[in-house]
């Protein structure tokens, strides 16, 4: 009996104790397509059946209350990516209840590119990597908005005010979460903590060298790209105006998304065979 048959025997008998059938296969129409080229498609199937839900378990609600990082990926409206990282004190990233996450932005260089792209585009990815203890890590993909922090607070009044000024929450992002999953152990590799030396961490710092300085030597080089001339800055109405627009625009996708979807709240949930 192959895998997929075997998966589809234990979906069978699931149903027959009371349990739906899960029938349609999470992930993208591009990796359904590669597993077939690259004849990977029953582990794939044992995967989606064995490993990914749609909600946070007790262990991955116990996992996430304990990491001081995570790496975040976010796209804008056209799909442009971008990949980063953001840590904290322990239970940083909070577990609001099994199928919510949020973390507080703290401040930072003032580009504010993920914020940007979740007001266009409000999918995300987190990964949070255990690299100390279980040498293990958890992917969590979801849809995000941004909340101000007296919104947040109002809303879930038991979150503690950091009393490390730099760690102090400028705004909230929140994150529905669609799908959760292991993120295999073979090729993490197992660190070590070192005790701290110097003062710590710069929480919240504009310190130039504190923060890094040119390490890469980036700014040691732009004389040689040119000078940098940012166009002049709108007048209030003008820039109000553009903003106005940009959040209509991420509005409407956003509930052009949402009846395409059907309020998609995780593959368990959806009966249309892929």
């Amino acid at each position: 009996m192959s895998t997929f048959e075997q998966t589809g025997q234990r979906q069978r008998q699931g149903t027959r104790q009371g349990t739906p059938a899960r029938t349609t296969r999470p992930g993208s129409d591009g990796e359904h397509l590669v597993q077939q080229r690259t004849g990977t498609t029953e582990r794939a199937d044992t995967f989606y059946a064995e490993q990914v839900l749609d909600r946070l378990n007790t262990r991955m609600r116990e996992f996430v209350a304990r990491q001081e990082m995570f790496f975040l990926a976010t796209a804008d409206g056209d799909g442009e990516c971008d990949n980063t990282f953001r840590a904290g004190p322990p239970g940083f990233l909070h577990v609001l209840d099994d199928r919510t996450l949020a973390y507080p932005e703290y401040r930072g260089n003032g580009v504010q590119a993920s914020l940007g792209n979740i007001e266009e585009n409000p999918h995300v990815g987190i990964l949070m990597v255990d690299f100390l203890r279980d040498r293990i890590g958890l992917h969590v993909n979801g849809r995000a908005r941004i909340v101000a922090d007296a919104d947040m607070r109002r809303a879930h009044a038991g979150l503690a005010i950091d009393p490390v000024p730099g760690r102090r929450a400028q705004a909230w992002v929140e994150i529905a979460v669609e799908e959760a999953y292991i993120h295999c152990a073979k090729h993490i590799p197992h660190l070590q903590k070192v005790p701290p030396r110097g003062p710590g961490r710069a929480w919240g710092t504009d310190d130039h060298r504190r923060k890094g300085g040119d390490f890469f030597g980036a700014a040691a080089e732009a004389p040689e790209r040119g000078p940098y001339l940012p166009p002049p800055r709108a007048d209030a109405a003008t820039w109000r105006a553009e903003a106005e627009k940009a959040l209509e625009k991420a509005e409407r996708r956003a509930a052009e998304a949402e009846s395409e979807e059907q309020a998609f709240g995780g593959w368990f949930n959806r009966g249309a065979s892929v």
